[in-house]
């Protein structure tokens, strides 16, 4: 079977399924502790993707911006900095770290971004002796890429700011991409059974932020500026993410001397398995059999519905390139048919992803993938009745293009907010298959009896 990458035939954009970069470096700087980002732009820069975060997680994060106006294009904006940064160290004694995140108005006008973090340290020392706050610039213009290049952007800014060369920890990076807290938790269980030290960059998982007794409540980043600096120490790297992540794991080989391995993301069976062995591989640890149990009961649930309930329904799928992959692959292993994939940016990297050759040599139908695709491809080919499809994965921006073709679709990636409690389950390792193979199926089987479709096959499987 085929697997062929297509760019959009269209020049605009109707109903896009990322937003722009600085959302991603934003992502970052909330997966930091004692960190609030500052967005170096418009209000609605920083206010839009608050929104969007606070949507999917049901939590606030603290994100400040130098709200920019019409004079900056003719003044610059680097006053702006210096009183968004003065008023931050004033109002929050515990920060430490501040990204500042251009915009497509900063990147346009020229603010010299590292020019003014020099102005402002000096600042710094002069009024506030006894702080030691770290600005960091990231440069994320609007006009290019998407959220996946801003995440990235961001955290390698970070880690290149920070790292920093000292005694060997043994503990092991994982570079998680842009996962959710539930895929976090699920990462720290592997590395618990494998008894790996793990230094989780970045660790979102405290993002589920219990009421306390006092009525407070805060979701934060746990990943400290000290477990940052000391990704330089590790015995070794491994990014879950090609897009999101892989680019600072590879600073950290160069110019550390870090080992490195960028796999593929542990959606599914095959990618967990080769997860693990990478974890092995760095660590000499041997895999336990408290994990290959988890495995066989993933397998089991897969194969209580594959050849009953999945085989042969076409799956569309869209959202960030390396869940998209992986959940494409995930589909082949439950004898689900991806047809289509679409990713939302022009990254000309996509056509040399080992995984487009991975899918089409496993592949029992014909994939077509469209890279700076919008939400209208999926749409329009089905209304068009060029594809036929029996589910779609992705975000809940495509929820009324389910809604409105009757087709069932499970939530999955950034932003679910028509979906309660989504981002507490992860979609990666054997849980997270277990947990899709049998969302999967329920909304399969909710379909089924809505539309009064054969529904007496869910009476006697």
């Amino acid at each position: 079977m085929s697997c062929e990458l297509m760019l959009k035939e269209r020049t605009g954009i109707i109903n896009p399924m990322y937003t722009c970069q600085p959302a991603g470096a934003q992502f970052v700087g909330i997966g930091i502790k004692d960190c609030i980002p500052l967005v170096h732009g418009g209000q609605g820069c920083s206010m839009f993707v608050r929104l969007l975060f606070a949507q999917h997680f049901k939590e606030n994060f603290d994100i400040a911006s130098s709200s920019l106006h019409e004079s900056a294009a003719v003044f610059g904006g680097s006053i702006r900095v210096e009183e968004a940064v003065e008023t931050l160290i004033a109002r929050y004694p515990q920060l430490r770290i501040i990204p500042i995140i251009t915009t497509c108005s900063t990147e346009t006008i020229g603010d010299d971004i590292e020019g003014i973090i020099r102005k402002v340290n000096t600042i710094i020392e002069e009024k506030h002796p006894d702080r030691d706050v770290k600005l960091i610039a990231v440069h994320t213009p609007s006009y290019s890429g998407s959220q996946v290049t801003g995440y990235d952007t961001a955290i390698s800014s970070v880690v290149k700011a920070l790292a920093k060369k000292d005694e060997p920890s043994g503990k092991l990076n994982i570079f998680t991409g842009w996962v959710n807290p539930g895929d976090v938790s699920e990462i720290k269980h592997i590395l618990s059974e494998m008894q790996v030290d793990g230094n989780i960059l970045l660790d979102t998982e405290t993002f589920d932020a219990p009421v306390m007794p006092d009525k407070s409540a805060f979701a934060y980043g746990n990943t400290t500026i000290e477990e940052i600096a000391d990704s330089a120490n590790a015995l070794g790297s491994i990014a879950l993410s090609r897009y999101e992540g892989a680019n600072a794991a590879t600073y950290l080989k160069d110019k550390f001397g870090v080992p490195s391995i960028v796999t593929p993301t542990p959606i599914g069976i095959s990618n967990t398995d080769i997860f693990l062995e990478n974890i092995s591989k760095l660590t000499g640890n041997p895999i336990p059999e408290s994990l290959v149990i988890e495995r066989g009961k993933a397998i089991d649930a897969i194969v209580d519905l594959a050849h009953m309930f999945f085989a042969n329904k076409k799956v569309a799928i869209f959202g960030n390139p390396d869940l998209v992959f992986g959940l494409a692959q995930f589909c082949l292993e439950c004898e689900l048919e991806p047809v289509l994939l679409l990713l939302g940016d022009d990254n000309t990297l996509y056509k040399s992803d080992p995984r487009l050759k991975a899918l089409e040599e496993k592949a029992n139908c014909d994939i077509k993938t469209i890279w700076n695709a919008d939400l209208w491809e999926l749409e329009s080919r089905i209304k068009n009745k060029s594809i036929d499809v029996d589910l779609i994965l992705g975000h809940s921006k495509g929820r009324y293009i389910a809604i409105d073709n009757d087709i069932p679709m499970v939530r999955v990636g950034f932003p679910t907010f028509d979906r309660a409690g989504l981002w507490k389950y992860p979609v990666i390792g054997y849980k997270g298959a277990e947990w899709l193979a049998e969302t999967i199926a329920n909304t399969i089987f909710a379909s089924m009896e809505s539309k009064h479709d054969r529904e007496w096959i869910i009476n006697v499987w």
